[in-house]
């Protein structure tokens, strides 16, 4: 499934995170990894306590080294150094993805304050997810940890069907895993309906509540189908449906089910301000320090 995971890293000790997961994916799937650094046009001395990497052969030798500290001989790893100064990191991540890597999973960590910048709440993880197709892995900020270990993933659906393209995934990486597959959908109330619906709730309060019940319904029928796919499948799995806010349930969830890895179908699209400032995944992915695995779907 995932042939090709490309890497970006600033040579920093925060940015490292990314690397015992890498490996770990690698292994199971015997994946090649690129690891990728761009050099940062008028990029500060230090970034996080640590010295930046600003030239090129420096860099080379920084990604050479970690190569070796976090993969074993076994997987295919190659590095490779943007050398020409860019102001646009993010850009020059997807050109380099779509262009000449072309990988099948993008990792990137949610740290810094230039370059690679707050990828969470800013826009270099909006504009990778959107503009590359490619499917992207985001790792809160932590010392690197080994071996990563993976139990529980969760998968957030609603009843539009297209958010089941994310579950090929899931029942891809949880049967390479041997992880329990935690299925959770959220339908709101009267009281968390947002926007057009909320109004609506208000105008017609009977007819929104029946329509919430059908919706309650539905995701009963539908995860019963998903749960009797993967008992075939051999993947242990639960499905959840709760009633209230879709991030407060979904957190909630996650914390229960101690997942070690969340999987969302996302729309992301660069400009969208709702995907990263208003959307369940942002709030999501804001809370928990668990990888958050956006799967683009088509528009």
């Amino acid at each position: 499934m995932f042939k090709n995971i490309l890497v970006p890293l600033d040579g920093s000790h925060l940015a490292e995170a990314a690397l015992p997961i890498a490996a770990s994916l690698a292994h199971i799937f015997r994946s090649s990894v690129t690891l990728l650094h761009v050099i940062e046009q008028d990029a500060p001395m230090e970034k996080h306590r640590d010295h930046h990497l600003t030239d090129a052969k420096e860099a080379l030798e920084y990604l050479a080294e970690t190569a070796k500290r976090f993969f074993p001989k076994a997987i295919k790893v190659i590095w490779h150094v943007h050398t020409a100064p860019v102001a646009d990191v993010s850009r020059s991540i997807v050109e380099h993805s779509t262009d000449e890597i072309r990988p099948d999973l993008i990792i990137l960590t949610s740290h810094g304050n230039s370059g690679m910048h707050d990828l969470i709440y800013g826009t270099i993880a909006q504009q990778v997810a959107a503009d590359s197709g490619t499917p992207v892995m985001l790792i809160k900020p932590t010392e690197a940890k080994s071996p990563f270990e993976l139990n529980h993933i969760l998968v957030p659906l609603d009843n539009e069907s297209i958010h089941d393209q994310a579950l090929p995934f899931a029942k891809k990486i949880a049967k390479a895993y041997r992880a329990e597959l935690d299925l959770v959908c959220v339908i709101p109330t009267l009281g968390t309906l947002s926007g057009a619906q909320a109004a609506a709730g208000q105008m017609l309060p009977a007819t929104a509540t029946a329509y919430l019940e059908i919706a309650e319904e539905i995701a009963h029928d539908h995860f019963q189908v998903h749960l009797d796919e993967f008992q075939r499948a051999g993947i242990q799995a639960t499905a959840l449906i709760a009633r209230g806010d879709p991030s407060v349930e979904i957190l909630k969830a996650a914390r229960e089910q101690k997942s070690s890895l969340i999987i969302f179908g996302t729309h992301g699209r660069v400009g969208m301000d709702a995907f990263w400032n208003r959307s369940i995944t942002a709030s999501v992915a804001r809370r928990l320090d668990v990888p958050v695995l956006l799967i683009p779907l088509p528009s």
